[in-house]
């Protein structure tokens, strides 16, 4: 069965088209694609979606629209995780990206959402069980700890357009709104208790992160160490948005987000004693192909 998922975030609006059958741990790609939109900018504090975001993130869904039909979509399903969940009145948005997309969006809770971005970032991993993932988004951070299953999660609303929102719009940002910012952050994830495991992250951020370190080499399955992510952090402390988006492997819209993004791993990785993790590019779209096989 050909199934698309769709995930409607903070700060990017992604899709993933793939065949699964029944039993399938692992989706077969067809096609993935990835926009920044921003969406979630400024909502923190207001509540509302900006209109130059709502757009582009409308505009994007309608791409994916003819996306799925030129491929021969059979399902479709989308997901609206915490810009969605932080907006006063969600509706408008949610009746406009139906009328584009052609099904309505589902606003997920965090710990569904953790859930799915588990099982897909597993789905097929080289790192062996008990594992923690950590999907570090730009309005949340999910935690999910488990073996063959999830077994403990958590959602914790810091990711790197609230902490950038309410700390670091602009840049440079110096020494000492870092420093605020690692100490927002820490307090953040000072609730996370998780058992040991071998520590897996997924989303942008951290495939960033990790393309920054060695844009020569693919990002999946490679090791990102937190002293890699201290030392990015320091870099990126003392540059301009233009200068962040010069460097090798920083996608122009992540620019003004990374130095919060690379905050909150850093966090969260400290949170869970992880002194390094693995990066997967398979994620929370895996897991919403591989539901809607099981739903089927």
């Amino acid at each position: 069965m050909r199934v698309a998922a769709v995930d409607i975030g903070t700060n990017t609006v992604r899709l993933l088209i793939a065949d699964v059958g029944d039993g399938d741990r692992v989706p077969c790609e067809v096609i993935r694609r990835s926009v920044i939109t921003g969406l979630g900018r400024g909502v923190d504090a207001s509540g509302r979606f900006a209109s130059g975001p709502l757009t582009a993130t409308l505009q994007a869904l309608a791409r994916y629209r003819d996306l799925a039909g030129a491929h021969r979509v059979e399902r479709i399903r989308a997901v609206a995780t915490s810009a969605s969940r932080d907006v006063a009145d969600p509706s408008e948005f949610l009746d406009q990206a139906e009328a584009v997309l052609g099904v309505r969006p589902e606003i997920i809770g965090g710990d569904v959402e953790a859930a799915s971005s588990y099982r897909g970032a597993t789905a097929g991993s080289p790192v062996p069980p008990p594992a923690t993932v950590l999907d570090v988004g730009g309005g949340s951070t999910e935690i999910v700890h488990g073996h063959a299953e999830p077994t403990w999660c958590r959602s914790i609303d810091i990711g790197s357009v609230r902490l950038t929102d309410r700390l670091l719009q602009d840049l440079p940002a110096g020494a000492g709104r870092v420093t605020a910012a690692r100490a927002m952050a820490a307090e953040a994830f000072s609730v996370v208790r998780t058992p040991p495991g071998n520590a897996v992250g997924v989303g942008g951020t951290i495939t960033t992160l990790a393309a920054m370190a060695r844009p020569d080499l693919p990002v999946a399955g490679r090791p990102l160490e937190a002293e890699t992510i201290a030392a990015t952090i320091e870099r990126l402390a003392h540059l301009s948005v233009d200068r962040i988006e010069a460097i090798a492997g920083v996608p122009a819209g992540r620019a003004p987000v990374i130095l919060g993004g690379a905050i909150v791993v850093e966090a969260a990785m400290a949170a869970i004693d992880a002194s390094t993790l693995v990066v997967s590019t398979r994620d929370l779209l895996d897991g919403i192909a591989l539901d809607l096989a099981d739903r089927a």
